[in-house]
């Protein structure tokens, strides 16, 4: 059955290796249940039934990507566009949850739109071969520094913006042996590596007492299984519309949903694609379409369920690293979202700590598509620079695609290649210019 659903063989993987490659994405992304439901909490919404809207929507749009698309990326709530949804759309314009919910609707019924149409597929085809790896490359750099502050290892300071953490803090410390093991394990040639570093790590935390808690403080959860479930955000979105469309910035406000949810995807399922063996010799995505459509579904359930927009996660890279090569690696993490909603309280043996190393081991596997980069061409070390610094810098996939774009527009144009930029690049450029001015 597995077989003839996610064609093993032809992708030359097995039912463990995705198996392990499924839970791997699935642990190192488990943070999202608690991280989007406390974000969206601060817009008045229920903690706990944002909690079950995450976990549903996550496993319904994972588990349709597996089946429809067959490709190794699982869906959840995107990091920022909830801080957004709450921070900006709420708290700063002041309107309702329920309106904001509305507006995610709209922007993942347009994205449904255009999914089912040859316009977004050929957006994404009319990306050049060499910004493709950069994007890659650059979300392998973003997903580890990511790991790196959730570790605790990089932090914030007012005086130099990051600076090295505190070495001798316990968790660190935790963190940093999960690196250095899971490298050893790489080094090795070991299968699935960055699975084993990650439990040997879980095991290490549970029995220095780091896991649970704070600071190195043991809670142990008071239950295993939770088995009650707040559904008071189901719908809400329907009564949120009036509110939306009698406010002015409407427009800007599902057009920024839209906005990070169509290129936040497009970077991630193109820096997937090349480290599974998904894009066609012609530079074409394979199963694309599939792969978009679920995408946009994910977005629309989402928003009915109760949840900011749904889209493929960079973590999913994580059980790439693995092995992961099929659907099977997405439908075994949806399953796993499922079963999360009965294990909550269990899941906070999966800290920071435990999945930084997976995150910064599979960025420095995703930095070697930089070795694809012709760097001598200015035309292409320029944009693939520029994105690459700006994702990592602004925390965001979709602003380091835009100045990307802008980038390779202008060089291009100064390098007398202007009859080379293809119409759709010229629009997408249009569209990025209006992003950062709205």
């Amino acid at each position: 059955m597995f077989e003839k659903l996610f064609e093993l063989s032809k992708k030359g993987t097995t039912v463990k290796t995705e198996l392990l490659a499924g839970l791997t994405t699935f642990l190192t992304m488990a943070y999202i249940l608690p991280v989007n439901a406390g974000i969206l909490s601060d817009s008045g919404m229920p903690f706990a039934a944002v909690f079950l809207a995450t976990a549903l929507s996550s496993a319904f749009a994972t588990i349709l990507m597996g089946l429809l698309a067959n490709y190794p990326v699982a869906l959840a709530p995107g990091m920022g566009v909830n801080a957004f949804f709450t921070y900006t759309v709420v708290l700063g314009f002041g309107l309702s949850w329920q309106a904001a919910l509305a507006a995610v609707f709209v922007s993942g019924v347009i994205f449904l739109v255009i999914s089912v149409t040859p316009l977004r597929k050929m957006i994404i085809n009319a990306i050049p071969a060499q910004l493709k790896l950069a994007i890659g490359a650059g979300i392998g750099f973003f997903i580890a520094f990511i790991g790196f502050t959730n570790a605790g290892i990089i932090v914030g300071d007012a005086a130099t913006f990051v600076a090295l953490g505190n070495l001798t803090d316990p968790l660190v410390l935790l963190a940093i042996f999960g690196i250095m093991i899971t490298l050893i394990l790489i080094a090795k040639k070991i299968h699935a590596a960055v699975f084993y570093g990650l439990v040997i790590t879980a095991v290490v935390g549970v029995i220095a007492g780091l896991v649970f808690g704070i600071e190195g403080m043991p809670v142990v959860p008071e239950a295993i299984i939770s088995t009650t479930f707040d559904t008071s955000t189901f719908f809400s979105f329907t009564q949120g519309f009036s509110e939306l469309f009698a406010d002015p910035r409407w427009f800007v406000i599902i057009f920024s949903f839209l906005f990070v949810d169509f290129f936040d995807t497009a970077g991630t399922l193109l820096a997937v694609a090349n480290r599974s063996n998904l894009i066609k010799e012609d530079g074409e995505l394979v199963n694309v379409e599939k792969a978009l459509l679920s995408d946009a579904v994910g977005t629309v359930v989402g928003s009915a369920l109760g949840t900011s927009t749904v889209t493929s996660f960079i973590e999913s890279s994580a059980g790439v690293g693995v092995g992961g090569r099929t659907g099977l690696t997405a439908c075994t993490t949806g399953i796993l979202f499922v079963l999360s909603i009965f294990f909550s309280p269990i899941l906070s043996i999966v800290t920071n700590a435990v999945t930084a190393p997976a995150l910064i081991v599979v960025g420095i596997l995703m930095a070697q598509q930089l070795g694809g980069i012709e760097w001598e061409k200015f035309e292409f070390a320029a944009p693939a620079f520029i994105t690459i610094i700006v994702m990592i810098l602004s925390y965001s996939v979709s602003d380091g695609l835009a100045f990307g774009f802008i980038t390779y527009a202008i060089v291009m144009i100064a390098t007398g290649k202007i009859k080379e930029i293809s119409p759709i690049i010229w629009g997408l450029l249009v569209i990025f210019v209006l992003y950062f001015i709205l």
